[in-house]
């Protein structure tokens, strides 16, 4: 049998419910209504990657806080006939007329934009990603994978209660803009369970069924955006808009014992988790409990170097030289391993010197031929800058707040130029055939995530539900030095072991916990072809199939 399952981990309390398994199709993402759209456009005969598409759409209209149209999108799509990962990098520019001066001019002093900013707004690539996706890896049209989406925000839904509740923490926000009240219900969220009508969403949904890329980024759709956004200081122009593309990418991939592990490129971190597997291949991590200190302690140091390195050279490659294959090579993996110190940790890591060469929503896809999607979309923070531009229901993002505003870093401020992103979806594959599609989405947690919920697969055996069931960690900010945010879940004598080390430990309960992530995950097994899938307990979501 392809894929484990281990009755001693279902009944631990860790594990709160099953794993999903189904045949012909499955989706998984942090909302059923979500994950419900995916699974319609399968059953039309859509693959994988419409069913992403469909999916992250719908994620729009029902979970506007953590994903939209104003933002940005990435995907990794495994196609069984070619036995590739192929890879979509689908997040947008600074405008074209930015400067460092005009950030400084507008009062900011410190490193970074503030992410209230409408300096902060890129160009949206969310559109775009969708449409390219669909035309590049699916089967069926636009109009109809955005068909479910449509009927959604124009019909309205019931609001989930944590959605609810996350919706509730960003109304200061969206009351600053002044057409904020396009995703407010008489001034305030909406309650649990009170059901939410977006139909100037709809409209701009409409817009792109109908006419594409076109029906976003030029038209009503990019005035309304360029409008609002100068009238409040932005620098986006209809230019920007529609000069705007995604770049179909080559994945970047470590092998780790076996299994090929694939991520998006620079400008996106998820070189962030390969760097830190590569750190961890040579630990005996199958040998010691993974509940351990010892076993947290190692995954914390290797993260720790490897957000070293990703916050000194991630950047937008058509701008800065970024060193991946220095930074993935084994040889200098070696070098970096000998800074950890099993003992004690280690609060000052800085990056290396590799050899030079020339909220947010995550959500899964499979299909019943052997394809799938992994897919993540963003506003970045919740609800973006809060900037809603006129009569389109969505929220512009501020992942321009990640540039330095430094013109001598890799990744400073320039016109035209992509930030340092964190969104990204993760694939892994072993001997050309699907191992597993994954991620796990927020902000900074994304790589250690990534790295913690393979790990509990890879060296552990544990099923999907069962590794993201699984307590995690968090270094607060992806800072090196950061303190460690710690789940209730991790017993009290690992978190006092943690702190004896030298990390400065937090624990996180309640909502709290959304910092640990939400993720999903599909495997595949490949003797039966059965789909195995897991949704994570900590967001309304499941996983779905037939």
């Amino acid at each position: 049998m392809g894929i484990p399952f281990r009755f001693e981990e279902f009944f631990r309390c860790e594990s709160r419910r099953s794993p999903v398994l189904a045949l012909r199709g499955i989706v998984a993402s942090s909302h059923p209504l979500a994950t419900q759209a995916g699974l319609e456009i399968l059953q039309k005969g859509g693959n994988a990657a419409d069913a992403a598409v469909a999916c992250a759409a719908a994620l729009n209209v029902v979970e506007p806080m953590s994903t939209g149209i104003g933002g940005d999108c990435f995907a990794l799509f495994y196609d069984a006939k070619l036995k590739r990962v192929l890879g979509m990098n689908g997040s947008g520019r600074a405008p074209k007329g930015i400067t460092i001066d005009d950030v400084r001019r507008a009062g900011v002093k410190g490193n970074s934009i503030p992410s209230s900013s409408p300096h902060s707004v890129t160009v949206p690539g969310c559109v775009a990603g969708w449409v390219d996706a669909v035309e590049q890896f699916g089967r069926l049209p636009v109009k109809d994978v955005l068909g479910p989406a449509i009927k959604l925000a124009f019909r309205g839904h019931p609001v989930a209660p944590l959605i609810a509740l996350a919706w509730s923490t960003g109304v200061g926000k969206l009351k600053r803009s002044e057409h904020g009240g396009e995703l407010l219900v008489n001034g305030a969220a909406p309650e649990p369970g009170q059901v939410f009508r977006n139909r100037f969403l709809s409209k701009v949904l409409d817009s792109v069924a109908e006419h594409g890329k076109a029906g976003f980024y030029e038209g009503w759709v990019a005035k309304a955006i360029v409008d609002t956004h100068q009238a409040m200081g932005g620098k986006l122009t209809l230019d920007d808009l529609k000069a705007h593309s995604s770049t179909l990418d080559t994945p970047i991939t470590i092998k780790y014992r076996g299994i090929d592990v694939h991520e998006i490129p620079p400008n996106g971190q998820g070189i962030t988790a390969l760097i830190a597997l590569n750190l961890l291949e040579e630990f005996d991590l199958a040998g010691m409990d993974p509940g351990s200190p010892e076993y947290y302690h190692l995954l914390i140091e290797s993260l720790r170097l490897a957000f070293a390195d990703a916050r000194a050279f991630v950047a937008d490659p058509a701008h800065s030289r970024v060193p991946v294959d220095g930074l993935l090579s084994k040889a200098y993996a070696a070098e970096r391993r000998k800074l950890i110190d099993r003992a004690r940790a280690r609060l000052d890591a800085t990056h290396g010197s590799p050899e030079a060469s020339s909220d947010t929503v995550y959500l899964a896809a499979a299909d019943g031929d052997g394809n799938a999607c992994s897919f993540i979309n963003s506003n970045y923070e919740a609800f973006g800058t809060g900037i809603v531009p006129s009569g389109t229901g969505f929220v512009l993002q501020n992942r321009g707040s990640n540039f330095v505003l430094d013109p001598t870093h890799p990744n400073g401020l320039e016109p035209g130029k992509r930030p340092y992103h964190t969104i990204i979806p993760a694939m892994a594959t072993r001997d050309g055939e699907l191992w597993a599609a994954f991620g796990v989405m927020g902000g900074f947690m994304q790589p250690q995530g990534h790295v913690q919920v393979f790990l509990r697969m890879a060296e552990h055996e544990y099923d999907p539900q069962a590794a993201l069931d699984a307590a995690r960690f968090c270094i607060e900010g992806g800072n090196a030095g950061g303190a460690v945010m710690l789940e209730e879940s991790i017993v009290a004598p690992t978190r006092e072991r943690l702190a004896s080390m030298g990390h400065h430990t937090k624990l996180v309960s309640g909502f709290g916990r959304s910092v640990f992530g939400r993720g999903q995950v599909i495997r595949r097994d490949p003797d039966t072809g059965v789909l195995w899938a897991g949704s994570d307990p900590r967001s309304d979501g499941c996983a779905f199939g037939y």
